[in-house]
């Protein structure tokens, strides 16, 4: 009948407020922003080059307390902290691009395409690990 709708709650499509390109109208929300002042960024190779651990598991690599890397793996512990795999293999790794994928995203301006790439990173000794990053450019999702 009149004014009645049948389910769909606030009617149909996609969005809250209004129609179309509407930014931060409903759900959804636009793309970040207006969080306020931020402080600023200390960057990872900050400092006179020494290695500040995080991590508990960083903590005991650093003081000596773990010896081997095959201790981490005994108990299954997560490997949070990139240096403590330089620690034990500085020098020994070699790396391995196995795949570039090129994966794509619709925009309303088309499609915009970056780049995949899947690295093999291991010390040719049963220590190996796979690395994973998307970029716009295939040599930044490379590194």
């Amino acid at each position: 009948g009149a004014g009645e709708s049948r389910g769909f709650g606030r009617g149909r499509g996609r969005g809250g407020a209004g129609r179309g390109g509407d930014r931060e109208g409903g759900r959804g929300g636009g793309r970040g922003g207006d969080r306020g002042p931020r402080p600023p960024r200390k960057d990872k190779e900050e400092g006179d080059g020494q290695w500040q651990p995080v991590t508990k598991l960083g903590r005991l690599v650093k003081d000596k307390r773990i010896r081997r890397l095959e201790e981490i793996y005994l108990y299954s512990l997560p490997i949070k902290e990139y240096q403590i795999i330089d620690y034990f293999l500085e020098g020994k790794l070699k790396d391995e691009v196995m795949k570039i994928m090129p994966v794509q995203k619709q925009t309303r301006a088309g499609q915009r395409t970056r780049f995949k790439a899947f690295v093999i990173v291991g010390d040719q000794e049963g220590h190996c690990g796979l690395g994973v990053k998307c970029s716009k450019e295939v040599a930044n999702a490379i590194r």
